[in-house]
């Protein structure tokens, strides 16, 4: 096996408060804490594993994103990645399209292994590995908690709602990793250090030949409602007239 690509996402970090622009046009990201999708940085710390026992010989870290998008690429080079590919654009994409953006990227390096998160927690579509498969008319093992390589065969223990489910797939196969695959490992700062010397190359979205025109239009942004106090009852008559009040027993 010559080559992983992974997806690296940029989103907002996940222990920040998610807060809605005062106009309703989206999320407030001016000053917030940006980091690696978690399901992505798995994504890499899978791909790093495989490389460590001898599965490959090359990691990629791939994103889309504006020219920000750098410091998570940076991250992932600190974390083990050989090199890093920016697929430059200032719109966010729908998933369709970050598919197309990807088969183009497969068109260039040839991986036998392509790792994403099995979804971003900014929009948590779940689409894209999915979609990047049929586009490449390859196969696909997605929620994966466990995988092992065979030669050009891929054993991919999925999480369902049943339980868990095992597959196996030929390579090159698209595979989505789930929260429970791995643990990533903490980036330490001679590898930060170092990170800043490995090769990270910039594309120009228009350069791709890739339609990325939205096919939804999103009207609004609101927060969840706000939790209503708790009631305090005294015993279980006044709990049942408190719910016959509310309407929620008869």
């Amino acid at each position: 096996m010559s080559k992983i690509l992974v997806g690296l996402k940029r989103v907002v970090d996940y222990n920040v408060r998610v807060r809605v622009k005062p106009d309703g046009s989206g999320v407030v990201t001016e000053g917030v804490k940006m980091s690696i999708n978690p399901f992505d940085e798995i994504a890499l710390e899978e791909a790093l594993r495989i490389k460590e026992k001898g599965g490959a010989s090359e990691v990629i870290v791939a994103s889309i994103g504006p020219a920000e998008t750098q410091q998570q690429l940076r991250t992932g080079l600190a974390m083990g990645a050989d090199r890093a590919i920016l697929v430059q654009s200032e719109q966010a994409l729908e998933p369709l399209s970050a598919a197309r953006v990807f088969l183009k990227l497969i068109e260039k390096e040839s991986p036998q292994i392509v790792l994403l998160g099995k979804q971003g927690i900014d929009d948590d579509n779940n689409q894209t590995g999915q979609m990047l498969a049929a586009l490449w008319n390859r196969p696909q093992a997605t929620f994966a908690s466990k995988i092992e390589l065979d030669g050009t065969l891929a054993r991919v223990t999925r999480e369902v709602d049943a339980g868990l489910e095992t597959i196996e797939v030929d390579l090159p196969a698209v595979l989505t990793t789930d929260l429970r695959l791995n643990e990533p490992r903490y980036v330490k700062l001679p590898e930060i250090m170092k990170a800043k010397k490995k090769p990270l190359e910039t594309l120009a979205l228009g350069d791709l030949g890739v339609d990325v025109a939205a096919q939804f239009k999103t009207l609004n942004y609101a927060p969840p409602p706000s939790r209503q106090k708790g009631i305090m009852v005294k015993d279980v008559p006044e709990l049942l007239a408190t719910l016959k009040q509310k309407g929620l027993v008869q």
